[in-house]
Formats: C-alpha cells, structure tokens, sequence
C-alpha cells in the first residue's frame, strides 16, 4: 500500500489583510496546512494565528528569518509588499522553501528574473497567487473559446478591474506607497487584467503595448487609475482599464468571429461555491431587429472549494510531486508570471513616454 501523503508545511510572512484569505484556503485545502507565520511583532504573529484558526501546533516568530530557519516549513507564502519581494524570496530560496508569491511579483522583469532564478537553482517550486486562475470556471470558459465553431476566430478582448476603497484607502493602503508598492493601480487591479489577456490569448505576447493618455496619479506619482491597448501582429487587439477610483468591476469580455464571452466576477466570483459566464454563438438579429437570436445562455460553474483554495490545493500538490517523487518543477507557472510582469513594464514604460507604444520583447 502506498504510503499517504503528508500535507505540505506552509509559513508564512507577514500578517497582510490578504493573508487571511490565503490562509483559510491552507486550512480548507486536504494538502496543505500552517504550520508557522511570522512577523516583526511577535505579539502580532500571535495574535494572526489565534485569530485565524490556525493549527494549535503552528508556531509564531517576532520575524521572518525564524520562519525560514524552520525546518518543518517545506514552503512560504509572501505577502509581503512588493519592494520586499525579492529579498525575502531570495532568502527563501537559499533556506530551500517553494514560493507561494503576492501579486505583482516584482517591481520589473529584471527583479522577476533574479526571483525566479533564485528558484530553479534550488529547485523550488513558484507560482503568483492569481487565484481566479485555478477556479474550475476558468478552464471551461477557455473550452468556449477553443471551440471554432462557436466562437472562431479570437478578435478582441476587453478587461476591467477597478475598485474605489475611500479616502482613507488613498491615504494610507501601501499600495499607494512608493517606497512600498511603486506600481499602484497597474500593479495591483492591472496585474489581473493583463493576466485575463494573456490567458484569452493563449499567452502569446502582443507586438506593442500602448497606454492610453490621462492615467491618474497621487501626489507621490503612483498610479491610481490608467488603461492600455495591445496589438497582435495578426490584427488581434486588446485593451484594459484598471483603476482605485471607480466602482468595484471585474469583468472580461472576449469578442470572437462567431461568439462572444463575458464574466463579471473574474476575480472574486460574486458566489463563492459558483462561478457563473455567459456566451452568445452566431448570433443574428431577430425577425424585424426587435432581439437577437439564438439568447444568450448562462453557465454556473460549481465548485467545492474557494477558488484560492484550489490555488494552494494545486501549489501543494506539485511541492509534494518534488519533494516525495523527485518531480521537476512546473514551468508554466513562472513562465506566465514573466510575461504578465512583461507587459505591466511596458506600460508603465508607455505612460513614462508620453504613451508612445512599446515594442514587446520576451
């Protein structure tokens, strides 16, 4: 009988809000669990754990460097702002931790680049935490667009991510920060955008990138809203908006020669057990233009997990792969995080130029 598999021994640094969500989906996913979170405040790091139903076993250290000295961390996961990316994941890797990392994974490619090397020198695992990216949702919608006779031809897509959190948010979150997170809005609600591009697109990078004129900025010149268009060379297009300044929207909508997709939850689906899209297939007016036929139709997707909880569920499940079998790492995973990271640089490089296009080089 083969002997069962142990859960993967997840630390984590820091006590960000997001952690909470990431670390409920440790504890609800069946190969994973907690077993150390870290601080620069002790009393804090106890306080996350107490608060968060962590395993009465998991230990609490007033800093990071204790968690990576754990030896019965296999893994980490950062959340840590994004100007401390590439410290810690650095250190990470050389203690031999897999890396569960915050978006936007890097200030730039060339901090990517030094990330993911410290990576597979060590033969560690990476993956971002794009969570919608493991909802069940999202691999049936790709079938729709795979499918030549419903949708064809991919033509277009448009992305939204924006949410407008108050005053206070604009003040005070670290993601207006430029000592913290330099690349505001972009990095943040266009990060995702970006990525729901790729992913329509089968990762294949566009030609050029160009940002649209009047991006917003704080008085400190971080990015509060901006919106970009990306050209093909095959004469596809896409273009995105994302801001901290208008109302909370999560949408996508893939426009094809015979159909057309949208989802208005892609982040966080509205529902967490469900995940609902809709499409539209050779769709005519109807008789004297007073409808369309055939109507649109409505797919619920259901799932038994919280999408980031299958994140974790899938991360795991390939730590394990490494560590029990000797498995290589998988490479789609860091491969797609430097292409959105690359295109993220380009527009920020656009907006620096006067949203002149820019010429994308992987």
């Amino acid at each position: 009988m083969a002997a069962e598999q142990q859960p993967v021994r997840f630390g984590i640094l820091g006590c960000a809000e997001i952690a909470r969500k990431v670390s409920r989906a440790m504890i609800l996913s069946p190969n994973s669990t907690i077993v150390a979170i870290g601080s620069r405040s002790l009393e804090k790091a106890v306080n996350f754990a107490k608060n968060n139903g962590f395993p009465v076993s998991a230990k609490a250290y007033g800093s990071y460097d204790a968690v990576l000295d754990d030896p019965n961390v296999d893994a980490v996961y950062i959340p840590l702002p994004t100007s401390l990316h590439l410290q810690w994941v650095v250190a990470a890797a050389k203690k031999k931790k897999h890396i569960l990392l915050e978006k936007p994974v890097a200030l730039n490619v060339k901090e990517l680049d030094l990330i993911l090397e410290a990576c597979e020198s060590n033969g560690l695992q990476f993956m971002d935490a794009t969570m919608w990216m493991h909802h069940p949702r999202t691999s049936k919608m790709k079938e729709f667009l795979s499918d030549s006779h419903s949708f064809g031809q991919l033509k277009t897509i448009h992305s939204i991510f924006s949410y407008n959190s108050g005053d206070d948010f604009l003040k005070n979150d670290i993601r207006v920060k430029p000592d913290l997170d330099a690349l505001g809005a972009l990095g943040d609600t266009g990060w995702y955008c970006i990525r729901a591009i790729l992913w329509a697109t089968d990762y294949e990078l566009p030609k050029t990138v160009t940002a649209l004129p009047d991006a917003e900025f704080n008085e400190d010149g971080v990015i509060l809203s901006c919106a970009a268009s990306l050209r093909w060379d095959d004469g596809k297009r896409a273009t995105f908006y994302c801001s901290f300044l208008t109302n909370l929207t999560m949408d996508i909508s893939v426009l094809g020669a015979s159909g057309y997709l949208r989802v208005h939850d892609f982040v966080i689906p509205f529902q967490e057990n469900v995940g609902p899209f809709y499409v539209t297939a050779n769709t005519k007016f109807a008789e004297l233009a007073i409808g369309i036929e055939p109507a649109p139709t409505e797919h619920k997707i259901n799932t038994d997990l919280p999408q980031e909880a299958l994140m974790v569920k899938e991360f795991s499940g390939l730590v394990s792969g490494i560590k029990e079998h000797g498995s290589g790492t998988e490479k789609k995973w860091p491969t797609i995080s430097r292409k959105t990271q690359i295109l993220v640089d380009a527009v920020k490089a656009s907006i620096e130029k006067g949203f002149e296009p820019i010429e994308v080089v992987f």
